[in-house]
C-alpha cells in the first residue's frame, strides 16, 4: 500500500488546483504546535486560505483572507500570528474579530476633521472657520474617505506638493499646520495613534511682511481705486475702509451696521471676532463715516457693511486679495495687499509723530501684564486724534469717496 507523503504547499501547487462539483480543502501538515494550514477551493474556483485549530478541546477555524490577494507567504504569516495568539491562550478568532471591529469603528479623515471642528476648532476665536475653509478645500478631497490612521508622512508630502506646484506654497504651509493640529487632536482624544505629519518641514518659505505705501504711491492708489476697473464697489469701499481705520482686513470684511455707533463715532469689534481675544473701540474718523454712508447707499437692506455677492453675507480676505491682484496694473505701484494698507496706515501715523503706545492701541496689539486690564478704555480720546490726523493726511494726498 502506498504511503500518502505529507503535504507541503506551494506557489505552484495552489495555483493549478482546479475546482470540483464539490467543495474540498487541502491541509498542510504541521510538525509544530496544532494549528494547521488549509486551503478551501469551492465549486466556483474561489480559494480561501484557512487555519484550523484546537482550543479548549474544540476543533475551530478561521477565514484568513482569499487567494490570490493573500499570497501563499502572506498566509504563512497570518497562520503564524493567530498560532501565536493561540498559543498565548487568546482565540486567534476572536482576535480577528475585534480587530476587524476596531478597523470598522476607525474614523475616516471626514469623520475625524469633523469631530476636530466641531469639539476643538469651534471653541476657537474664529469658530473653526479658518480650518474648515482648509480642509475642506485641500485635504478632504483628497483623503475624506480614507481611515485616518492610515494616513502615512508620504501622503502628506503628495498633498502638499499638489499644493505648491498649483502656485500656493504658504498655503501648503497653512494646510500643513491644520492638518498636523487635527492629528494631534485626534491622538489627544485616542481616536488615531500617530500623526503623519511628524517630521514634515513647511514647503513654503515665509517671509516677514513689511511692505509700506510711500505717499507718492497712497496718491497714486487714493486717485485710482475710488473707480478702479474690474473691482466689485463694496471692494473698493472695504479697501479704503481698512486704510483708514488700520484696522484688520477680516475685521473690516465682517463689519456689521449693529457694531456701529454712528452718531457717537465708534465701532466695536466684538471679542469674538478680534484677534486678542478682547473687544476694541475704533474711533471713526469723518472719512471713515463718508466711507459707510456710501457704503449704506449701496446695499440699504444688508446687515453686513460690505457684502459679498452671496447676498447677506460679508466677502472673505481671499476674494478682496484676489481682486486686488488683478488689478494691480492699473495703480502704477509695487505689488501690495489688503494686509499692507493697515501696516501703512501704522508706518505714516508713526512719521507724523504719533506715540508708538497710542498706535499700538489703534492696532489693538495684544498686551500683558495688570496695564492690560485697567487700560482698555483710556486712550480712545488719542485714538480719536490719531485717527482723526491719519484722515486729513489722507485728503491731502487725494482721498476721495465715490
Amino acid at each position: 500500500m502506498r504511503r500518502e507523503v505529507p503535504l507541503i504547499f506551494t506557489d505552484m501547487f495552489v495555483e493549478k488546483l482546479k475546482p470540483t462539483k464539490s467543495r474540498y480543502e487541502k491541509r498542510e501538515v504541521n510538525a509544530h504546535g496544532n494549528g494547521v494550514l488549509a486551503l478551501r477551493v469551492s465549486p466556483n474556483g474561489h480559494k480561501a486560505w484557512q487555519y484550523l485549530y484546537t482550543l479548549d478541546g474544540r476543533d475551530r477555524r478561521m477565514t484568513l483572507g482569499d487567494y490570490p490577494a493573500m499570497t501563499l507567504q502572506a498566509a504563512r504569516v497570518a497562520k503564524n500570528a493567530a498560532e501565536l495568539a493561540r498559543q498565548l491562550g487568546r482565540d486567534p478568532g476572536a482576535v480577528i474579530v475585534d480587530a476587524r471591529e476596531a478597523e470598522r469603528r476607525a474614523p475616516t479623515v471626514a469623520a475625524l476633521a469633523a469631530l476636530y471642528l466641531e469639539q476643538h476648532a469651534r471653541g476657537k476665536k474664529d469658530g473653526g472657520a479658518r480650518d474648515g475653509k482648509i480642509l475642506d478645500r485641500d485635504v478632504l478631497p483628497v483623503f475624506g474617505a480614507h481611515k485616518a490612521e492610515a494616513i502615512e508622512r508620504r501622503d502628506v508630502r503628495d498633498l502638499l506638493k499638489r499644493i505648491v506646484d498649483r502656485g500656493a506654497p504658504i498655503q501648503a504651509n497653512r494646510t500643513l499646520a491644520v492638518v498636523r493640529k487635527m492629528f494631534n487632536w485626534g491622538i489627544s482624544e485616542d481616536l488615531v495613534p500617530t500623526n503623519p505629519c511628524i517630521g514634515i518641514k513647511p514647503p513654503g518659505k515665509e517671509t516677514q511682511c513689511d511692505r509700506v505705501l510711500s505717499e507718492t504711491e497712497l496718491r497714486s492708489v487714493l486717485a485710482v481705486l475710488p473707480n478702479a476697473l474690474g473691482m466689485a464697489p463694496a471692494s473698493r469701499l472695504a479697501l479704503q475702509f481698512q486704510l483708514v481705520t488700520a484696522q484688520r482686513c477680516g475685521e473690516a470684511l465682517s463689519l456689521r451696521w449693529d457694531e456701529l455707533d454712528l452718531a457717537a463715532g465708534w465701532w466695536t469689534i466684538p471679542a469674538a471676532k478680534a484677534k486678542n481675544g478682547k473687544s476694541h473701540r475704533v474711533p471713526l474718523s469723518p472719512q471713515a463715516l463718508d466711507l459707510l454712508a456710501r457704503a449704506r447707499a449701496l446695499n440699504p437692506d444688508r446687515s453686513v457693511v460690505f457684502p459679498s455677492h452671496l447676498g447677506d453675507q460679508p466677502m472673505v480676505e481671499t476674494a478682496v486679495g484676489r481682486a486686488l491682484a488683478r488689478n494691480l496694473a492699473q495703480f502704477s505701484v509695487a505689488a501690495f495687499t489688503p494686509h499692507d494698507l493697515r501696516r501703512t496706515a501704522a508706518s505714516h501715523m508713526t512719521g507724523m509723530k504719533v506715540p508708538r503706545l497710542v498706535v499700538s492701541k489703534i492696532l489693538n496689539h495684544a498686551e500683558q501684564g495688570v496695564t492690560a486690564v485697567y487700560d482698555r478704555h483710556s486712550y480712545d480720546s488719542e485714538k480719536r486724534e490719531a485717527l482723526e490726523m491719519w484722515g486729513k493726511r489722507l485728503v491731502e494726498l487725494g482721498w476721495v469717496v465715490k
